[in-house]
């Protein structure tokens, strides 16, 4: 479990948070194998025997002052009695997970050992493919499924569907595969008159992957685009839906907009002249149509059933209204825009081949004098406690975020007696893979058996409180500071339209410059107005800060803040926005402002950080450069270079090396392009080139250079200093 906080040294009181004007919070990775440090958790047993307090319902850990018979809350301070078999546990605190690490993970005891339960914990994988595509896009989902299918545990259990102007659900297990078609009635409110359970029952549908992967292969196979006149001349009875219980993956894999049936969405309204209308674009598009999908991912929630959408098109699919499928049941939306060079079968068995935790519950508390102010991330709020966050499933590197406000203005105390704590509670179930049994005779048996296993992983930090405004920006993480600005104007963006997102950062950073100017007394005064030469936006007395003008820059750039009349699909934006605001702090960083290293030659590094310039290029002398964005990696070899110099890069050099580590660690799988530039077409290197790009004419702000943009911000905190 990895905890990044906006700054480690939290502010005094609600005057000293306003009066610095940075953000207050934390990114929570909860199911990371390691803190944000790489020290791993104390594993143990007994979870339940935990002792929790009585008034705050936290948990004893290693801060708490511990009596004989008693111990004092961390986080409330109140006093709790102890069991007279937590004093016997207590008193040998070595064989104690909670009695040596602050981070424990312990496991529970199991409430179900029977042949229902065993099932139940079997992993469920099921696909619904589109079939009114084309055949590049089939082509493309049989490799995903075939990449999945290796990746699978034995023991799992998947189904494949298929939909169009009907539902097809596949048999698997017999000699050749079969599958049951159900029509669906092309209005809109259809419901099934016959249960899908009567159609296919479970278990046939459902086929084990060790036993049937050749025959599940074999059906990918038979997999064909219905036709349009199939399509027209469709009759019968609706969908009502299918709910599997326990721990369940489905993956849909989409071509185009849903257009017929139940949850058919209207794509004409991304047709529509919004500009000549006077109408944001941006402000109509992104809102969901329908609540169909939302309403759809409460009832997966419900049944425990996870969903990720893989959308692979280049037309308006309206993903503003899908989205919520793969988000609030804690799964992925993946968008590509061709079949061609689109990474989806590395994506589908990277995603399957990582450890992931199920039916997860999420909680943070805080000492008394704050508390959590809004929660960010890819979960499903509970609609009876506060600040406790259902995720269906949950990977090591899905990350949440958490603001704080102060419970009143009193604060924290100038003594040492208030130490702000925070305490993370991820309770989760893991699938633990069968082994194998032996019978009494001592003779093994192939019997296979899936058990579940539920943990409870807590974290608590305790932190300083800076004395004064400059501990406090000494103290701060621009990732985290930035994590949480992309949670905050992707909302504002949502509520109130990109514009209004773009308003709220710049304002921001405008009135953030204004109080590190104020605290740093770098403002002058001459008969009541400020001496603009003495404002500094670059934070050039506070190292900490530096990074932040230009991540901002980066953000506006960015097409998740691009406007819509600059030819930023609305999907794409929708897709960026689930993306960011799952990434942990270090990977979003990259996304916004890529990382540009310059080589010497293959195997030698020559500089490992550079600005987003042209004057960085030229000025540099290196022949090849290495650009990191995240979910694409560049490798550029300037007109210059020799041409001796191997291209592109051997498959043992360092660079490659460099490059293999990179993919390996990402949740997703970068394009790598390689470029050689005075020869290949490279403006998709060059587009990454962002800060010596001036206005070009156009007057729009977004395509304004980092010189011009700070020399913006000066005169907007001039304004707003007056």
């Amino acid at each position: 479990m990895a905890v990044r906080a906006t700054v480690s040294r939290f502010p005094m009181d609600a005057d000293a948070r306003e009066g610095s004007g940075l953000l207050w919070g934390v990114t929570v990775t909860p199911f990371a194998a390691a803190d944000e440090n790489g020290r791993a958790p104390s594993y143990g047993s007994s979870g339940d025997l935990l002792p929790r307090c009585e008034n705050c319902w936290a948990y004893f850990n290693t801060y708490c002052e511990l009596e004989q018979w008693s111990w004092s809350c961390s986080l409330c301070g109140n006093l709790n009695g102890l069991t007279s078999d937590a004093v016997e546990r207590y008193s040998r605190s070595q064989s104690c997970a909670e009695m040596m690490s602050s981070f424990v993970d312990l496991e529970l005891p199991s409430q179900d050992s029977s042949e229902e339960a065993a099932m139940q914990a079997c992993p469920v994988y099921v696909a619904a493919v589109d079939l009114s595509a084309s055949e590049e896009f089939l082509e493309l989902t049989k490799s995903a499924l075939l990449a999945a299918l290796e990746a699978l545990a034995p023991g799992s259990l998947f189904g494949l569907a298929t939909f169009s102007h009907k539902l097809g659900l596949y048999d698997v297990q017999g000699p050749i595969p079969v599958v049951k078609n159900v029509f669906i009635p092309p209005e809109a409110e259809g419901t099934l008159p016959i249960e899908l359970e009567d159609v296919m029952p479970l278990l046939q549908f459902l086929a084990p992957v060790e036993t049937c992967k050749d025959r599940i292969a074999s059906a990918l196979e038979t997999l064909r685009p219905a036709s349009s006149w199939e399509r027209t001349t469709a009759a019968g009875q609706g969908l009502d839906g299918v709910l599997i219980g326990g721990r369940a993956r489905v993956f849909a894999f989409l071509s185009g907009p849903p257009d017929y049936g139940t949850g058919q969405l209207d794509t004409r309204r991304y047709g529509e002249q919004y500009a000549s209308k006077g109408e944001d674009a941006d402000r109509a598009l992104l809102p969901e149509q329908t609540p169909f999908y939302k309403d759809l991912a409460a009832v997966a929630v419900q049944a425990g059933v996870c969903v990720d959408i893989f959308a692979v098109t280049n037309e308006y699919t309206d993903l503003a209204s899908l989205k919520f499928l793969s988000i609030e049941s804690g799964g992925s939306l993946f968008l590509y825009t061709s079949t061609e060079d689109s990474t989806l079968p590395q994506d589908m068995y990277r995603m399957l081949s990582r450890p992931y935790a199920f039916g997860c519950v999420l909680r943070l508390r805080t000492s008394t004098e704050f508390k959590p102010g809004n929660s960010y991330g890819h979960f499903f709020p509970d609609p009876q406690y506060e600040n406790v966050q259902h995720i269906i499933c949950c990977d090591s590197y899905a990350t949440y975020a958490y603001d704080f406000v102060f419970e009143n203005n009193v604060g924290f105390s100038r003594s040492k007696s208030d130490v702000p704590t925070i305490q993370i509670a991820f309770q989760y179930a893991v699938v633990v893979p069968p082994q194998e049994l032996s019978n009494s005779g001592g003779v093994s048996t192939n019997r296979t058996k899936h058990s579940l296993q539920r943990r409870l992983r807590i974290r608590t930090l305790q932190f300083g409180v800076a004395q004064n405004i400059h501990e406090l920006y000494d103290s701060c993480d621009p990732e985290v500071v930035l994590s949480l600005l992309v949670h905050k104007v992707i909302l504002a963006s949502l509520e109130e339209g990109v514009r209004e997102g773009r308003i709220l950062l710049q304002e921001w950073l405008v009135i953030l410059a204004a109080q590190y100017n104020d605290a740093y007394r770098l403002i002058q005064y001459n008969n009541g107005s400020s001496v603009r030469s003495q404002i500094d936006v670059a934070f050039s007395q506070c190292p900490q800060l530096q990074p932040l003008p230009r991540l901002i820059f980066a953000l506006l750039r960015n097409p998740l803040l691009r406007f819509h009349e600059e030819g930023v699909h609305p999907d794409y934006r929708i897709y960026l926005q689930c993306l960011f605001s799952m990434l942990e702090p270090s990977s979003l960083h990259r996304a916004v402002y890529p990382v540009l290293t310059s080589y010497a030659t293959p195997d030698k590094q020559a500089y490992p950080r550079h600005s987003l310039s042209r004057a960085a290029l030229i000025t540099s002398g290196s022949p090849i450069f290495f650009l990191d964005a995240f979910t694409i990696l560049i490798v550029f070899y300037s007109s210059t270079a020799d041409p001796t110099l191997p291209f592109p890069p051997p498959h043992d050099c360092l660079l490659r090396t460099t490059i293999n580590k990179l993919k390996q660690e990402r949740c997703i799988t970068p394009k790598l392009i390689f470029i050689r530039g005075g020869q290949d077409d490279a403006s998709i290197f060059e587009n990454f080139l962002i800060e010596e790009q001036d206005v070009d004419g156009s007057g729009l702000t977004s395509v304004m250079g980092f010189v011009s943009f700070l020399e913006d911000i000066t005169q907007k905190v001039l304004e707003f200093m007056k």
